[in-house]
This record gives structure tokens, C-alpha cells and sequence, in this order.
């Protein structure tokens, strides 16, 4: 019944949101995170203290004031790419401008597939919806929800321009399919992860547990490992940031290789995140002790 209940109010809120003016869309989704903010004091704690050691020289008042912009930002984006997964596809390609088309075609023409690598940052559904009307549709590594319903909804939204998501179970194969045909994955870095395919590595100069998957498969495979970032212009518009491809170790075949390939990927997001401290999950328990071996939360906000 719950699961039917939460399927009921996102679909009712998805159309709310698709009759919405432009204009409205940001001022509604900001207004009801901060008020996430104001309720939910176990989210808002987390951020808190992430934000404490993330930035120990900022004022308790500056923390404060970061953490509240990311609860509405995080609401806000939501709403953002709600409303632009409504759109026509022209509409979609005249919202945003691109930078680093070069690079992309370039990876893709190494005949490798592209491994694309991101965060919780920004408008990162968003840019994973608009990445098919400017290059070609992509893989996109995603963990199911358990509400069927809702699943399916966020698969329809994920895909509306030609995407493909790939479940967790059995993805390995999967993508090192789509890379071997030479197309592109898109993974979420930025989530605590448990069990063997965890590697420590620093982010904002503490051990975090981190996917190593994606190290070890570009190194396998030769595929370049693109950052990718959006980023708010106002009025509705985006500016999609495709990086340099992060440089592989020197000798792939090392003991460390994969360990400083996803230190170097993670130093990436890194920089974003310190230049936009507003755009990222705080309220995710990114840092936790290296014996928690309880299951990463940030699926299920998202």
C-alpha cells in the first residue's frame, strides 16, 4: 500500500511539475527543500557534521547556510529535470550549451566505448537525458528501487531520449559489452559502497569507500574515463561540462593501479564539489568507519 501511496504522489507531482511555468518550477522545488531542511533533522545532522570536516575553517553560520542550499538545490534539480524530461527534443538541445564536445568525440573515436564519470553534483539526470540529442544513447549503471512503481516511472524518465539503464545485478558483463561496441556507460562515483569492490581512497582528505569497477574496467579495457558535470546558467538553461579524460597509472598492471585510477577520478569530482559545495549530497554518509558494512543510502534519495 505504501509503495502504490509514493507512486500515486510522484506521478500526480511529475504532471504538477509538467504544467508548472518554467519560471515557477525552481522557486516551488527550492522552497520544499529547505523545508526537507527544517524537518528532517537525521538528514540535516549528517550534512552538518560532512560539512564540519569537509570545510573545518568555515563558521558554524557558513556550514549552515551551505547545507541548506544543497537540501534545495537537491529538490530543485529534481523538479528541473522533471519538467525538462517533458520537453521535445528541441526544446531539450536549445536549454543547454556544451563544453568539451571535442573530447567527447575524440574518446569515442578510440573505438573503446567511454566510460562517463559523475556525482550526486548539480544536474546529473538531466545531463544524462540530454547526452543522447548531442552524441548517442548510453548505458546508465543504476540500482533498482524497491517500489516497482516508482522504478519504472524513474526508468521511463532515465530513458525518454533513447538511454539504457543498466541494474546492478549482472552489470559487469553488461557494460564491458556496450564498451567492447563502442559506446558509452554513464556511474555515479560518489556513493558509500560495501563488500570486495570497495577501495579507500581520499575525498576531502578522508577515507571514503569507493566503487573500484570502474579503475579496473578502463584499465582492462583501454576505455577513456570522461568527468562530466552540469551546471545551472539560470533562466533555465545548462551548461554540460565533459572533462579531459582522467590520465591511467603509468604501469596498469601494478598493485595499485586501480587504487590511484579511482584516486584520480575521485580528485575530480573533488574539485567541483569545493568549487560548488551548494550542488552536492551532504546528507549522504559518504565517510563511514571501514567496519560499517551497512548498505549506501544515497539510491534512495535519489
Amino acid at each position: 500500500m505504501r509503495h502504490w501511496l509514493e507512486y500515486v504522489a510522484v506521478r500526480a507531482l511529475w504532471a504538477m511539475v509538467a504544467m508548472t511555468p518554467a519560471a515557477l518550477v525552481v522557486p516551488c522545488g527550492r522552497t520544499l527543500g529547505l523545508t526537507w531542511y527544517a524537518v528532517n533533522r537525521s538528514r540535516r545532522r549528517i550534512a552538518d557534521a560532512n560539512l564540519a570536516a569537509a570545510f573545518p575553517s568555515r563558521s558554524p553560520e557558513e556550514r549552515r547556510a551551505v547545507a541548506r542550499a544543497a537540501f534545495a538545490h537537491f529538490i530543485a534539480q529534481a523538479f528541473e529535470t522533471l519538467k525538462y524530461s517533458t520537453l521535445k527534443p528541441a526544446q531539450m538541445l536549445a536549454r543547454v550549451e556544451v563544453d568539451g564536445e571535442d573530447r567527447v568525440r575524440s574518446a569515442y573515436g578510440q573505438k573503446k566505448g567511454v566510460l562517463f564519470i559523475t556525482g550526486h553534483f548539480g544536474f546529473w539526470e538531466l545531463h544524462a537525458i540530454a547526452h543522447p540529442l548531442l552524441f548517442e544513447p548510453i548505458g546508465v549503471l543504476a540500482r533498482a528501487l524497491d517500489n516497482v512503481r516508482m522504478n519504472a516511472l524513474l526508468e521511463r524518465i532515465r530513458q525518454c531520449t533513447g538511454n539504457m539503464v543498466i541494474y546492478r545485478q549482472g552489470s559487469i558483463r553488461r557494460v564491458l559489452r556496450m564498451l567492447q561496441d563502442g559506446h558509452g556507460v554513464a556511474v555515479l562515483i560518489d556513493q558509500h559502497i560495501h563488500g570486495p569492490d570497495a577501495v579507500y581512497v581520499e575525498f576531502f582528505e578522508r577515507r571514503a569507500a569507493t566503487v573500484s569497477a570502474i579503475a579496473a574496467m578502463a584499465l582492462r579495457t583501454g576505455a577513456p574515463v570522461v568527468p562530466v558535470f552540469a551546471l545551472p546558467l539560470g533562466g533555465g538553461r545548462y551548461r554540460l561540462i565533459y572533462e579531459h579524460p582522467v590520465e591511467p597509472p603509468a604501469d596498469p598492471e601494478s598493485d595499485t593501479a586501480v587504487v590511484e585510477f579511482t584516486q584520480r577520478c575521485t580528485d575530480v569530482l573533488e574539485m567541483y564539489v569545493r568549487r560548488h559545495p551548494d550542488m552536492w549530497l551532504w546528507m549522504h554518509r559518504r565517510w563511514r568507519d571501514e567496519n560499517d558494512a551497512s548498505p549506501g543510502e544515497a539510491d534512495a534519495l535519489t
